[in-house]
């Protein structure tokens, strides 16, 4: 597939080097495109880099990889015209710019309504999936645990685009759990904080949620 991942951070580099791993031809899309010329200089010949428009123009699926508070902007900036009928892959969070209290992070939402619901409203034509959201960027290709396949949550409105995505993410190396329709980014953004409540507390980085089922 040709893959735009909007976001020139680290969980950008992560996945958009987990596509090339997988054969994929990738470009990342960032305001500021020549920040990406030493990845893009190290990365091969399917890699290509550009601006959100671009990127997006290029894509046949969308990763979006930027932080929750610029999760908005980027789409806009990528043009809806540009992800109409497209998955978008989303795995931001709405983290707040506010200090964490005892290790729980601020989100800038509230229960009743996530980060992907907004941005389902605000681009209605293309197909949200929330994936990777739920795991540091360190474990999101191809996580090794001893307990074996860890679960990754997804949920969005179009089953064909949760199909492709259940698809990557099971290359990736991952269970895959479907939650359901986009309200259920409701309850999977929150596993952000949770995973989070180790590290922030304790400096504890390196785990993962498991379902058990009987």
């Amino acid at each position: 597939m040709k893959i735009a991942v909007l976001g020139s951070g680290i969980v950008g580099e992560t996945l958009a080097n987990g596509f090339l791993k997988y054969g994929h031809e990738v470009i990342r899309g960032s305001r500021d495109p020549q920040k990406l010329s030493d990845w893009k200089s190290k990365s091969g010949t399917k890699a290509s880099t550009g601006t959100f428009q671009e990127a997006a123009k290029f894509g046949t699926l969308i990763v979006l990889a930027v932080k929750g508070d610029a999760a908005e902007s980027a789409i806009q900036l990528a043009g809806p015209e540009n992800l109409k009928g497209k998955t978008v892959i989303d795995t931001s969070n709405p983290i707040g710019n506010v200090p964490p209290a005892n290790g729980v992070l601020n989100f800038f939402t509230d229960i009743n309504y996530s980060l992907m619901e907004r941005l389902q409203k605000a681009v209605p034509e293309a197909h949200f999936v929330k994936a990777f959201s739920c795991v540091g960027s360190a474990f999101m290709v191809n996580p090794q645990f001893a307990g074996g396949k860890p679960s990754m949550f997804i949920c969005g409105n179009d089953t064909a685009s949760k199909k492709t995505v259940a698809e990557i993410l099971s290359q990736f190396g991952w269970d895959v759990e479907d939650m359901g329709m986009a309200e259920s980014a409701r309850a999977i953004e929150p596993l952000c904080m949770l995973w989070c409540i180790p590290g922030l507390a304790s400096n504890q980085w390196s785990h993962a949620f498991k379902l058990l089922k009987k």
